[in-house]
C-alpha cells in the first residue's frame, strides 16, 4: 500500500505508554495522508478520530470556548490540521479556536495562515538570509514592464497566489510572453507573483520533508519531458535524495521562519546554493513515503506524543 518500498521508522525517544486522543482535522478520511496519519495514530495505542474541520461550529465565549460537531462537543489532547489552501480562513479559525482551549496543535494557526498565503510567506523569510528566488509582486497592470525588469527580465515564472500542486503556474520564455500572460492572469484574479527561472533546476527541485528541527525525509522531484513543474500530480517522479548539510539547515530554518512544526519545504538547487520555492503546512505523505520508505506519518504521532502539553502555543514569529 505505501510504495515499492518498505518503510522505515525513524527511531525516536517518545513515551511508549503515553495515551492521548488525537484529532485529525481533514475534509475526507480516504486521502491518503489522512489515512497513513489515522493508521500510524491507533497503531501507537491513541484515541483517533478525523474531523471534517468545515462541519465544526464554535462557541466563542470568555469562560469555555468549545468546538462542536454534528451535536457533540469535541475533546482532544492534539490535534493534526490538514488545512487545503482554499479553506485556510475557516480551517485556521477552528484550530485557533482548539488553541483557545488549550489544545496542542502540530501546526499553529498563525503559522498555517502565514505559510498558505505566498505572498506574505515570501515576505517574511526575505528577513532572513535563506535563499530564494527574486520574486515580484505588483497590482497595476500599468506596471508591468518594471514588475518583469525587477525579477531580471524573461524567462520567469509567473504564479497565482492561490494556486497548489502546481496549478496557476506559468514558464513565460520571452518578455512578450510574460506580458500577456500577466495581462491574462490579471483578468482572472488580481494576486500573482513573478519569480525568476532558475535555469540551471532544469524542472528539478526537492521536496524536505521537516518535523521539528530536523528534515527526516527528502525527495527529488523531476518534471516530464517538455515540462518545468517538477509536481508529482503534473506527472513528475520522485526518488529519494541525500541533502547537503546546507540544504538541510536551509529546509529547517525556511520552516521555523514560518512558525512550522511540520512542513514540506520545497528548494532547487541553483548557483548561488539552495533556494527556497515553498512551504507547506500539509505536506502529502504518499509522494515522499513511497520514493524514501520513512513512515513519515508515524514520526508525526511521535512527535505529538513528544511534544503536546496543554495551553503549548509558541508562535513568535513576526508577519
Amino acid at each position: 500500500m505505501l510504495g515499492r518500498q518498505p518503510l522505515f521508522i525513524i527511531p525516536v525517544h517518545g513515551d511508549p505508554n503515553v495515551f492521548m486522543k488525537i484529532g485529525i482535522l481533514s475534509r475526507n478520511r480516504e486521502l491518503y495522508s489522512t489515512r497513513r496519519l489515522l493508521e500510524a495514530s491507533e497503531s501507537r495505542g491513541h484515541e483517533t478520530r478525523v474531523v471534517d474541520y468545515l462541519r465544526c461550529y464554535m462557541n466563542i465565549t470568555s469562560t469555555r470556548p468549545s468546538i462542536q460537531f454534528a451535536g457533540e462537543a469535541l475533546d482532544f489532547d492534539a490535534v493534526i490540521p490538514r488545512i487545503g489552501a482554499s479553506r485556510t480562513f475557516y480551517g485556521t479559525a477552528v484550530v485557533r479556536q482548539f488553541e483557545m482551549m488549550g489544545v496542542y496543535s502540530v501546526n499553529e494557526s498563525q503559522s498555517i495562515s502565514r505559510s498558505q498565503d505566498k505572498l506574505r510567506s515570501m515576505q517574511v523569510l526575505s528577513r532572513t538570509d535563506i535563499g530564494m528566488p527574486t520574486t515580484g509582486f505588483a497590482h497595476s497592470t500599468r506596471d508591468i514592464d518594471g514588475l518583469i525588469d525587477a525579477v531580471g527580465g524573461a524567462p520567469l515564472i509567473v504564479k497565482l497566489l492561490e494556486g497548489t500542486q502546481g496549478v496557476g503556474v506559468v514558464l513565460a520564455e520571452t518578455k512578450k510572453a510574460a506580458q500577456s500572460v500577466i495581462s491574462a492572469f490579471r483578468q482572472l484574479t488580481p494576486n500573482i507573483l513573478i519569480q525568476e527561472f532558475i535555469k540551471e533546476s532544469r524542472g528539478v527541485d526537492i521536496r524536505c520533508f521537516v518535523i521539528g528541527r530536523r528534515v527526516v525525509a527528502a525527495m527529488e522531484r523531476r518534471a516530464p519531458p517538455g515540462e518545468f513543474r517538477s509536481n508529482i500530480h503534473q506527472g513528475g517522479s520522485a526518488h529519494a535524495v541525500e541533502l547537503s548539510p546546507t540544504e538541510r539547515r536551509t529546509a529547517v530554518r525556511a520552516a521555523g521562519a514560518l512558525g512550522l512544526r511540520v512542513a514540506g519545504v520545497d528548494i532547487i538547487r541553483s548557483e548561488r546554493g539552495p533556494l527556497v520555492l515553498e512551504v507547506n503546512s500539509s505536506p502529502g505523505l504518499e509522494g515522499i513515503e513511497a520514493a524514501t520508505g520513512v513512515d513519515v506519518a508515524d514520526t508525526i504521532i511521535r512527535y505529538v506524543e513528544r511534544n503536546a502539553s496543554p495551553n503549548r502555543t509558541r508562535d513568535r514569529v513576526k508577519g
